[in-house]
């Protein structure tokens, strides 16, 4: 992985990025240390290089049982506890799988939704098919995800009974305690543990993440070690000029501070829209907080060239973007020649569409800089596990280091319980009698 900024910090003073230089130290110094806020979340700081082959292989034997009992395998679980392993299976698949056969179980996604519609549908789909469930909660009562686990394990032990229920049922949870814990431990469910020092958002190289990835075939092995790799390279030790994640959070830092408010993630390949998701919430649930910053947007290019592309070259300039580019595409297509050329196109016949799509970056770039938009160019290899496992651990670390230097605990989420209380009044659940009273006064 590459990271170019110059395209950013020619909108800042000489010399302001590396002006940030000792405040990258100090807080790659407090993550080592542990002496950061929300310091007893720090378990992904050294994951990569704590995961051993034999949890690994565990993993696998795990997810071999359900790829060997199943057609379809619903991971169940929101935010952190799901977005990470479908964007890491988003990029790397099959973009019309679903229309193919296939010797690897369909992976769906559940409980990050509470509509009636979708659950309905999926139901349906998937009755009188072999399924599995991979249930993911660390306390089994987050009422999206437990609602459909419900509804899944009901159907799941009717229509393929308990005993194989048993085997195509596994529990991502807690070690001790919480519901889900106590249904897997009664029904002896496999089960792996969610680190307790592990936030959900920065989960993805844990079973939360392994597993699902595992079960649809992909080399956990290899994503591992991209991020392994990615690790040693982002270490406190790498003089700053040389450290990706030291450049990009002093330079995004950089950028806020002179009225950048917004970053937008961007991609050229439709197979990173759900590492986009991944890294919105990652970063909006990390930074955002006491009334501060940088608000985290994605688009996927060229299609939103053509929607959000006009509000991006003229619009506020209040933003800048970080592009993940990909250097080598996975197949070789290339524009054919058309005798009548009605559409002007044969100037391209015999050029790679990567080729074009790259020149649309490139031309993209150079329009958005013109147009006074700060560019971040991160590329990778190709969509491969090694180079996904690099990106995530890239984005985790950096995210640690760039909101500690903005001033927050990156590591905890207290504005995400607002929602929760209110709805829970609102369905009058017991304990919550005096918020469903002064709500109702709300709404009279």
């Amino acid at each position: 992985m590459k990271l170019d900024i110059t395209k950013a910090a020619q909108f800042l003073p000489e010399g302001k990025v590396a002006s940030f230089e000792p405040a990258v130290n100090a807080a790659q110094k407090a993550l080592e240390e542990g002496t950061c806020p929300g310091n007893d979340f720090l378990g992904w700081l050294h994951l990569p290089s704590e995961t051993s082959a034999e949890f690994l292989n565990e993993i696998k034997q795990c997810a071999q049982v359900l790829r060997e009992n199943c057609e379809a395998v619903v991971v169940a679980g929101i935010g952190g506890s799901y977005l990470g392993a479908r964007a890491v299976l988003e990029a790397l698949g099959d973009t019309f799988s679903w229309l193919k056969p296939s010797d690897s179980p369909r992976i769906l996604f559940a409980g990050n939704n509470i509509s009636e519609d979708y659950l309905a549908e999926l139901i349906d789909y998937l009755h009188g098919r072999r399924f599995g469930v991979i249930n993911i909660s660390k306390s089994g009562t987050t009422t999206e995800t437990a609602i459909t686990f419900r509804l899944l394990k009901k159907m799941c032990e009717d229509e393929r009974g308990k005993d194989m229920a048993r085997r195509v049922i596994v529990a991502v949870t807690d070690a001790k305690r919480g519901a889900a814990r106590t249904t897997a431990d009664k029904e002896g469910y496999q089960t792996f543990v969610i680190p307790d020092n592990v936030g959900g958002r920065f989960s993805v190289l844990t079973p939360v993440g392994l597993l699902p990835i595992a079960v649809a075939g992909y080399d956990i092995d290899a994503l591992v070690r991209g991020a392994q790799d990615m690790e040693r390279a982002t270490a406190p030790d790498v003089p700053f000029d040389e450290n990706p994640v030291a450049q990009y959070a002093a330079v995004r830092n950089a950028l806020y501070q002179s009225g950048k408010k917004i970053e937008i993630l961007v991609n050229f390949q439709p197979k990173l829209h759900y590492v986009n998701e991944w890294w919105k919430q990652l970063y909006g649930e990390s930074e955002g907080k006491d009334k501060k910053g940088i608000f985290p947007a994605t688009v996927d290019f060229s299609t939103d060239l053509h929607s959000m592309g006009q509000w991006i070259q003229d619009g506020e300039r209040t933003i800048f973007e970080t592009v993940i580019s990909v250097e080598q595409p996975n197949h070789n297509l290339a524009v054919p020649r058309d005798e009548e050329n009605l559409d002007g196109l044969n100037f391209l016949a015999g050029m790679r569409i990567d080729q074009v799509n790259h020149k649309a970056e490139l031309g993209t770039q150079l329009a958005h800089v013109d147009g006074g938009v700060p560019n971040i160019r991160i590329s990778i290899d190709k969509l491969d596990e090694y180079n996904i496992g690099q990106l995530i651990y890239f984005f985790e670390r950096g995210c640690g280091v760039s909101g500690l230097i903005l001033g927050v605990n990156p590591f905890n989420q207290p504005g995400v319980e607002a929602y929760k209380r209110n709805m829970f009044a609102l369905l009058n659940k017991p304990g919550y009698e005096a918020e469903s009273r002064a709500i109702q006064e709300r709404l009279k």
